[in-house]
């Protein structure tokens, strides 16, 4: 089974037992004025509903340690600033999900902090000239903050395709 066979499964899986829960939920009790839905199975009925959620639930749990599993042990590959860059998919994951950002949002904070370059009156009177000093690259920062902001594009396109041609690992 592939990752995004296994993904989909278990986003099935997550239906069918959410709809178990709301027949157990409504059909596991009544009154003794009403005549119950599944007859004298009712109790019967109840009791698979509730055996077939938790087998259900096992079936995800499987599913989700089969798709750790491959994640962990399967390297992916991806170009990133033109240069081929080597991480597991769980990695991958990680990067997608907030670590780009962090490393793009270190970049964005180097700024002239709103400081100006001129000529100033010292208190003295006399008239001095004031540089910024940068200590650091802008051409640099710049093309930091635009890998930084691509690479969850970048990500996302690579594992779409990684998800559907890599079989999940379930031992």
């Amino acid at each position: 089974m592939k990752i995004i066979e296994a993904m989909k499964k278990i986003k099935d899986l997550q239906i069918k037992a959410d709809d178990l829960r709301k027949k157990v939920s409504t059909y596991c009790a009544d009154q003794t004025i009403e005549t119950p839905v599944y007859g004298d199975n009712q109790e019967k009925q109840v009791k698979e509903w509730i055996q077939s959620y938790g087998d259900i639930i096992k079936e995800i749990l499987k599913l989700r340690i089969g798709i750790q599993r491959t994640n962990l042990g399967t390297r992916v590959t991806i170009e990133l600033g033109g240069k081929q860059v080597t991480k597991s998919i769980a990695e991958w994951i990680h990067r997608r999900r907030d670590l780009a950002e962090y490393d793009k949002s270190i970049w964005s904070v180097l700024g002239d902090r709103g400081l100006r370059e001129g000529i100033i009156k010292t208190s003295t009177g006399e008239s001095q000239e004031v540089k910024i000093r940068r200590y650091y690259n802008p051409k640099e920062r710049d093309e930091k903050i635009e890998l930084y902001r691509s690479e969850p594009s970048i990500i996302d396109s690579t594992l779409e395709v990684t998800n559907a041609v890599t079989d999940i690992k379930t031992e």
